[in-house]
């Protein structure tokens, strides 16, 4: 019986180095796949001028880490905050809610909120409110995406003059044959409009445009949007360097992956630091 005692103690000791590694939320990775600390990582992004944080729109760990980052460099440096979450036609109300001139169900009622803004975005709005800090609305207003997906960018020239002042200046440039906007047109397939790549590519640019035209010097812009948005340092980040390839930009990203303890290969690269998450990991929808 104390033999079989022993071994039981051993074989639970053995597993129990799995089992840790298992039940890890995250991970941090530089773009070369090696694992770094969010100390190092936080000190890299007190350098930059631009982040694009790449999110996964679900994940908990990133929106957390959203948060956090966030405020820490808030108490720190001069912070500006923007999301793709919000459009810019709301920019009015969503910056007299900042500001505290509108109560939390006025700007219920005016501004188009994501589905998951209450567990997801309001915390990020509420520290603008709180620290004092800009947060601008960055997205084209889906109306004019949806245009462009069904008839092109030319039918952005027929907007009023009140109209094209919330998307990017045209016409934008388009490269159809960065990798974000092919593997879109594969990903269809024969389905969908021909024009999706372009739709993606006309909400880049306007991000791009909206983090630029509202940038300060000396302050970080701090800017959240899915991952497929500045992957590979495509997307808005394409958009950005075309027009300041001389500001310091730093990427980061999400990935989910059964173990975090090391990077997949088809993960490395992707940006200058990804979140690796476990697979596990709940998420708010």
């Amino acid at each position: 019986m104390k033999k079989t005692f022993i071994a039981v103690i051993i074989a639970v000791f053995i597993s129990l180095p799995s089992f840790a590694q298992k039940i890890e939320a995250y991970r941090i990775f530089d773009k070369n796949g090696k694992e770094v600390s969010m100390k190092k990582m936080l000190k890299e992004l007190e350098l930059s001028q631009i982040i694009l944080f790449g999110e996964f729109h679900n994940n908990t760990i990133a929106h957390w880490l959203q948060f956090e980052i966030s405020n820490y460099l808030s108490e720190r440096h001069k912070l500006i905050l923007g999301a793709e979450m919000f459009e810019a036609d709301n920019q009015a109300d969503l910056t007299r809610y900042v500001k505290g001139e509108i109560e939390k169900p006025v700007f219920d009622s005016l501004v188009r909120l994501w589905p998951n803004y209450e567990t997801d975005y309001a915390p990020l709005v509420l520290l603008a409110k709180k620290q004092k800090l800009d947060f601008i609305a960055t997205n084209i207003p889906r109306v004019y995406a949806k245009l462009v997906n069904q008839e092109g960018f030319e039918a952005l020239e027929l907007l009023s003059d009140e109209e094209k002042a919330w998307i990017a200046p045209l016409p934008i440039s388009f490269d159809p044959e960065l990798s974000c906007y092919k593997k879109m047109t594969g990903m269809m397939m024969g389905k969908g409009s021909a024009n999706l790549p372009k739709a993606q590519a006309i909400k880049d640019a306007t991000m791009a445009h909206f983090i630029l035209k509202n940038y300060k010097e000396g302050y970080i812009f701090m800017h959240f949007n899915g991952s497929y948005h500045s992957d590979y340092y495509e997307g808005i980040l394409w958009y950005l360097k075309q027009a300041k390839p001389e500001m310091m930009y730093t990427t980061i990203t999400t990935v989910s992956q059964n173990y975090v303890d090391r990077l997949y290969e088809d993960n490395i690269g992707i940006a200058d630091f990804i979140i690796c998450v476990d697979n596990d990991m709940t998420n708010t929808y």
